[in-house]
């Protein structure tokens, strides 16, 4: 896979949290691959221009993928680079959180869990990325520095110890027969899979309190539970958060109106 589709799904899913958009890259070799789209349509959501204008093309789940879930979810309502949305009627609303309290967990938004003087960008800064060839050794070199300085990414410690429930992407570590007992939570779709990991702040390693049966890699689900600071790696990318949870469920939109 080419530097610039690691770095368009960088800056599109991992960066733009709540905003929906989804920045494609395109390999150069893949025949295969989906159209290309207009990189001005892609880059307005939320009335915002995406960083740098990173060239658009679609950026879209792996059918032939051999990871558990993948391949069956291709043919979903997400693609890669996707968030959570809002609405399963308004696909363009992306979910943003209530802030209610749910048996005792307060519902959060996955901004919550990022330092605000924490500039995700950073590696980006200064880069004309639209005007970059693939072969070109700054964007190789970006998406490098990038990869080590969200691996790095600073926690909010301010969240240890807080009940929460949080909605997100399962990307499955430990199974048992059918059933799930370890998993890393992700805030977009591919995440992990198809697109580098998230900042080590967007990212939960979650263990549940049992086995929870019936659930695939990059099916959408909710998570209850006490959130932990504590970094953690996996060979599907670091964590800086943790949980044992008390309950997961598949997701719905949340009532934002009440």
């Amino acid at each position: 896979m080419k530097t610039l589709y690691w770095i368009g799904g960088i800056v599109a899913a991992g960066l733009l949290v709540g905003t929906g958009v989804r920045l494609a890259a395109h390999s150069g070799d893949d025949k295969d691959a989906a159209p290309v789209t207009n990189p001005a349509n892609a880059a307005t959501a939320a009335g915002q221009p995406l960083a740098s204008s990173v060239p658009a093309v679609t950026a879209r789940a792996d059918g032939g993928s051999t990871v558990d879930g993948v391949a069956a979810a291709t043919g979903g309502p997400y693609q890669v680079g996707d968030h959570l949305r809002q609405s399963v009627t308004d696909t363009d609303q992306p979910y943003k959180a209530s802030g209610k309290t749910v048996n005792g967990y307060q519902e959060i938004a996955w901004e919550s869990l990022i330092p605000k003087d924490w500039d995700a960008m950073a590696p980006f800064k200064g880069l004309k990325l639209d005007q970059m060839q693939d072969d070109d050794p700054r964007a190789d070199a970006a998406l490098w520095k990038a990869k080590k300085y969200w691996k790095q990414a600073p926690v909010d410690t301010a969240m240890e110890g807080r009940a929460v429930r949080l909605p997100g992407f399962v990307v499955s570590l430990d199974r048992e027969g059918e059933a799930l007992k370890e998993f890393l939570l992700v805030p977009y779709f591919g995440a992990c899979i198809h697109v580098p990991p998230p900042p080590a702040n967007q990212i939960i390693h979650v263990k549940s309190a049992k086995a929870v049966k019936d659930v695939r890699t990059m099916d959408a689900v909710w998570i209850s539970g006490v959130i932990k600071v504590e970094r953690s790696d996996s060979s599907m990318g670091a964590s800086g958060y943790s949980m044992t949870a008390v309950k997961v469920e598949p997701y719905t939109a949340p009532d934002n109106n009440g």
